[in-house]
């Protein structure tokens, strides 16, 4: 049975690290949650398909596109199709297991127009075929139907021992990577690392030695990055009442709004991506069930899929 977490709890440092890194939202970003990757699957959502595009947009050099792009084959998330035939070029289209990101690109777009500094590739205005109206993506249970937040949620933890196996063999570092290429284009370093501190924080672990001990990194790096935190809006730190000589460390609203991004993220990895279970286990405390994330749309309420979502384009910068 999950242990779940109750609103008083004293964490579990041993059983939340094990749970951080054999979530699905870990294993999820270090398959996908890179910069570049992150950018080429959102332009794909946006009709890009060729190659010569994508670089022409995002100013990624040729041997990095190259890669993005055979990996994302790899996985299952594209699949090439000729458009030229001398001199033979392809292009690239989502396949079915692609598509299944939709919600979380959604979610992302959503986040970056209210808390983002960089909007010039953003749609200015979604519109749902399906209902006619212009819409704002809502995170709603799969299960139930109805808008879901994280406090209406109950987490368990019950580590996926294959996915820890995994976890635990992969290359172990603890610098957290300063390569721009594991930036979102925010304004905000939305990297792997920043939302496992979000994920470690919802878990309740607010002070510095609770979140040095579950995601095992260096303190002079955790020390740096939880600055950096701070300094962009994405956390907020008090001296602890307690013990002066502590300090409790607490998200903000723009942090707290990136779970719909990450519910998400982590119901396609564990889905579709992982074929696991996630060792987070959100329970919809209203329906009982176990929560599974679905954007649907604000004005109808109906689940959003990517043939019935027109846009206005981004402005040119």
């Amino acid at each position: 049975m999950p242990t779940t977490l109750s609103p008083s709890f004293a964490p579990d440092l041993a059983l939340t690290r094990d749970a951080i890194a054999s979530s699905a939202l870990s294993h999820g970003l270090l398959a996908v949650g890179d910069r570049w990757t992150s950018l080429l699957l959102r332009g794909a959502f946006t009709g890009v398909r060729r190659f010569e595009d994508w670089q022409s947009r995002l100013g990624i050099p040729r041997p990095t596109l190259s890669d993005r792009l055979r990996k994302l084959v790899a996985l299952g998330l594209l699949r090439q199709r000729p458009h030229q035939e001398r001199p033979r070029r392809n292009a690239y289209h989502l396949t079915r297991r692609g598509l299944g990101l939709y919600g979380h690109v959604l979610m992302i777009w959503a986040w970056e127009r209210r808390w983002g500094s960089r909007r010039d590739h953003l749609p200015t205005r979604l519109v749902h075929r399906a209902c006619g109206q212009a819409f704002e993506p809502v995170l709603s249970c799969q299960a139930c139907g109805s808008k879901t937040g994280l406090a209406d949620l109950r987490l368990g933890l019950e580590v996926n021992a294959t996915l820890l196996v995994a976890a635990q063999a992969a290359p172990r570092s603890g610098r957290m990577p300063a390569d721009p290429g594991g930036e979102l284009v925010l304004g905000q370093r939305l990297d792997r690392w920043t939302l496992l501190i979000v994920s470690a924080l919802i878990l309740g672990c607010h002070h510095f030695d609770q979140l040095r001990a579950v995601l095992g990194i260096a303190s002079s790096v955790l020390s740096r990055r939880l600055a950096s935190m701070a300094d962009s809006g994405l956390l907020q730190s008090h001296i602890d009442l307690r013990d002066g000589r502590r300090t409790v460390y607490r998200l903000t609203p723009a942090s707290r709004d990136l779970f719909a991004y990450m519910a998400c993220f982590s119901t396609w990895a564990s889905r579709e991506l992982l074929r696991q279970p996630s060792s987070i286990r959100p329970v919809h405390k209203d329906c009982g069930r176990p929560f599974a994330a679905v954007a649907t749309c604000s004005a109808c309420g109906e689940p959003l899929q990517p043939w019935d979502v027109s846009y206005d384009p981004a402005p040119n910068p």
